[in-house]
């Protein structure tokens, strides 16, 4: 289902308050902490938020079936679809937990997972 603006907004500022807090937190714990500790705990947070937004961004999206299927990148024919499959996709900004459409090339035993 396709989020409005306004939901997809509120997630994310949710997201980023409890990363807020986590920091501020972690300050009240360290009256002195080191410039590489610092560094470390806003590195590990900013990782999480990233993935974290992605991820709304993603599932905002409404999750359909492109018609036709794509493209198959080995023999240029159109993919079928075969199911919706959970995958965890390696990003740039991290790990994402996804479901969405699989799509399977008979001709070149190729499957693609695109991301719409």
């Amino acid at each position: 289902m396709k989020h409005t603006r306004a939901e997809l907004r509120s997630k994310l500022q949710a997201d980023a308050e409890v990363a807020i807090e986590e920091l501020l937190d972690w300050v009240d714990e360290r009256p002195a902490p080191t410039l590489t500790e610092i560094e470390d705990k806003i590195l590990k947070l900013r990782q999480r938020l990233s993935e974290q937004m992605a991820l709304g961004v993603i599932e905002a999206q409404e999750a359909t079936r492109p018609v036709p299927g794509p493209t198959c990148p080995g023999c240029q024919r159109e993919m079928h679809y075969k199911a919706m499959k959970d995958n965890t996709v390696e990003s740039r900004v991290g790990s994402l937990p996804l479901v969405r459409g699989y799509y399977y090339c008979q001709t070149c035993r190729e499957g693609v997972f695109p991301p719409r």
